[in-house]
């Protein structure tokens, strides 16, 4: 009797052992959990257009995205933001970041003015699942899109003319007007030299003392008139060097 008790407990630490592999071999598979997402939003038309973004991780296996929104509320409606995966035909033209990675979007719309907001996303895959979750205000998170034709005239060998035009997505100039800055750079015995300039409310502004034969770089970025938010990223850089003198 006591050799079959024997043979029946080493069984059943067989049986055991083997579950204990199985199960080991299950959470192999599965891999970790996904990275957390690196949420960034913005409001580029204030206050009709609120994106959030994020970017695929790579390599990943297939993540699914589950992105949320509600009114910091004592009882808060919990709504989905519309997503829009990388390379869709909706997806954003002009985004915060002149990165390269594949972003991820939502859409949030109608939120209200002076209104504290929670955004959730969840990234799931085999591995599990991780959160991101932080909370805003539409007006802290104002960014108009950059603004366009940014063109540079020399007037003489020392003054010149910027023009530029209002970001075209920017709708509301009436109700809504902007500020820009300029930026300009140039190289001075191997040393990059910096200047801004601004604020402006018109889209034009004449700059003298300039160095005659300097070439320069120019760009423009646009701003919620009463200071909402931050400044748009910059423009495309327009270059310019200045005629020489006569001698």
């Amino acid at each position: 009797m006591f050799g079959s008790v024997c043979i029946t407990v080493a069984l059943l630490l067989c049986v055991l052992e083997s579950e204990a592999l199985d199960l080991l071999r299950a959470t192999a598979t599965l891999g970790d959990p996904p990275s957390t997402p690196s949420v960034h939003c913005w409001c580029s038309i204030y206050p009709n257009v609120t994106l959030c973004s994020w970017p695929e991780p790579s390599p990943s296996p297939p993540t699914h995205y589950i992105a949320t929104y509600s009114e910091r509320a004592r009882e808060p409606t919990i709504k989905p933001c519309h997503l829009i995966p990388p390379g869709s035909s909706s997806a954003p033209t002009a985004t915060p970041s002149s990165s390269s990675e594949q972003l991820w979007h939502c859409q949030l719309p109608n939120l209200k003015l002076l209104t504290d907001y929670i955004i959730n996303v969840t990234a799931v895959h085999s591995g599990g699942s991780s959160s991101h979750l932080t909370s805003f205000m539409l007006e802290d998170i104002v960014k108009p899109d950059p603004p366009v034709d940014v063109r540079v005239f020399s007037q003489n060998i020392k003054n010149l003319l910027v023009e530029w035009s209002p970001p075209p997505t920017w709708t509301s100039l009436d109700i809504f007007p902007l500020k820009y800055h300029i930026q300009y750079q140039w190289h001075h015995r191997d040393t990059l030299k910096s200047v801004n300039l601004g604020p402006f409310e018109n889209t034009k502004f004449e700059l003298r003392g300039l160095i005659p034969g300097r070439a320069y770089l120019f760009q423009v970025c646009a701003k919620e008139l009463l200071g909402l938010g931050q400044c748009s990223d910059w423009s495309s850089p327009v270059k310019i060097t200045m005629p020489k003198a006569r001698p």
